[in-house]
């Protein structure tokens, strides 16, 4: 059974405290924790990998969607990107609906972001791959309009450090979050093809290519082959799952690692 499933059937004896469950009950109209007790069922301790995926699930959706307000409106393009999440991970109608919620809740101005971050870091136990996944759905969220406010990049810039990460890694995230939505010289279209000097989605150059694998033109091959296989390593979907990331977003890191392998190829040749 799904990390979904044992959620919506109770059979976890505790399932998750703290903000992040709290949010995850009232998406499904009742009390998690309650209903678990009553019924009973396996202990989960946080690090184990069905309680990480509740948190993770819980977690991107809810600061997407605080994330979109950051600038003081939540834009028709910043919806369209969560629903093309959902979209990819082939979310059931429950699921949908319960991601929906959790975007909805936080846009609201009561959401609790900083206890659900701490929280969200305590659950991942150091797992730095799926926090890295999780600041690059972000950073996807933010960029859904074509353009980074200025709000927008100190909230990321924020949720990066309370993750533990450096402004070199959202850099870099943000590197290749751009090119991978076709915003390889800033304009944007909705993710539709554009034409011109304008990036298609792909790889366009070697300037992408560069940034993707966080080098430069005077790294040596080998240094490129080094980036390209430790970048590999931390999107390879199977792993990502192993640490805790939800069996059903398989598909956005499989993406990523398609995007990583198209820029070496281009420079490697």
């Amino acid at each position: 059974m799904s990390w979904w499933g044992k959620v919506v059937g109770g059979t976890f004896g505790f399932i998750l405290g703290g903000p992040l469950g709290a949010m995850l009950g009232v998406t499904l109209g009742h009390n998690l924790d309650t209903a678990a007790r009553s019924i009973g069922g396996a202990k989960l301790s946080p690090g184990d990998q069905e309680r990480i995926q509740m948190a993770f699930f819980t977690a991107t959706f809810s600061v997407m969607g605080a994330v979109a307000k950051a600038d003081g409106k939540v834009s028709p393009d910043e919806i369209s990107l969560a629903e093309t999440v959902m979209d990819k991970m082939n979310l059931n109608s429950e699921m949908r609906q319960a991601a929906m919620r959790l975007f909805i809740k936080g846009k609201q101005d009561d959401f609790p972001l900083d206890e659900v971050i701490v929280q969200f870091r305590q659950e991942c136990q150091r797992r730095a791959n799926l926090m890295r996944m999780f600041i690059e759905l972000q950073v996807q969220a933010a960029y859904a309009d074509g353009d980074l406010d200025p709000a927008e990049e100190q909230l990321l810039l924020k949720l990066c450090q309370m993750l533990g990460f450096h402004e070199s890694v959202f850099r870099q995230i943000e590197a290749l979050v751009k090119f991978s939505m076709g915003l390889g010289d800033g304009s944007y279209d909705g993710g539709q093809h554009q034409t011109g000097n304008r990036a298609t989605g792909s790889v366009s150059g070697k300037a992408a290519a560069y940034a993707i694998l966080e080098v430069t033109p005077q790294h040596s091959q080998a240094d490129i082959k080094k980036a390209y296989r430790r970048l590999m390593s931390q999107h390879h979907p199977d792993k990502l799952v192993s640490k805790g990331l939800p069996e059903e977003m398989m598909k956005l890191a499989t993406e990523k690692t398609q995007k990583i392998r198209e820029a070496y190829d281009l420079l490697k040749d």
